[in-house]
């Protein structure tokens, strides 16, 4: 990898199935270089499938070595029980970048859908055929986690240079600024 390219994990986290893909950013130019998902419903149990989504997700990292991971925030619904099994997937994989000092940002599905199509209501599938005309892939996958996964690294590559904050909620920080500059904080 040259000086300047930049590697993008993004993040749709799932408990049943987690999406994800990784893009390559040289200057302007975006490249697909994977995008997948991982079965989680042969785990029976909650605590399996977030320890599950941990191992894969440092996985990820250890194979792409990503600069940056992008995610997806969950988004509120009805069911409170699935509200918080979503927010722990998403809870394990936020741990298993900054485990490995990955700078993660978060975004709304809204604003993913947003900036990758330009309309914040937009269907899976208008996401997906929109991100196969910007990295000109030629099968769509299977599964639409992986394409929303992608999603979230494309909106990270476009936010990037909008001033888009990191999960610290202020302009220029992440987590590593954050408990460096507030280690009375942490735990343990």
């Amino acid at each position: 990898m040259s000086e300047s390219e930049k590697i993008i994990l993004g993040i749709d986290p799932g408990t049943n199935v987690m999406g994800y893909g990784v893009l390559v950013i040289s200057g302007t130019e975006m490249k697909l270089e994977t995008a997948g998902i991982i079965h989680l419903e042969k785990f029976d149990n909650h605590p399996l499938k977030l320890k599950h989504i941990f191992e894969k997700t440092l996985r990820l990292i250890e194979s792409y070595l990503p600069d940056e991971m992008a995610i997806e925030a969950p988004f509120f619904g009805k069911n409170v029980q699935s509200m918080l099994k979503l927010g722990r997937a998403q809870g394990v994989a936020l741990a298993a970048a900054l485990f490995k000092n990955i700078p993660v940002f978060e975004y709304s599905p809204k604003k993913i859908k947003q900036s990758v199509t330009g309309n914040g209501s937009a269907t899976k599938e208008q996401v997906a055929a929109m991100l196969q005309q910007l990295l000109h892939f030629e099968e769509m996958p299977k599964y639409l986690d992986a394409t929303d996964g992608l999603a979230a690294a494309v909106c990270h590559h476009f936010q990037k240079n909008s001033g888009q904050s990191q999960l610290s909620g202020s302009k220029s920080k992440g987590w590593q600024k954050f408990i460096s500059e507030n280690p009375d904080k942490l735990i343990g």
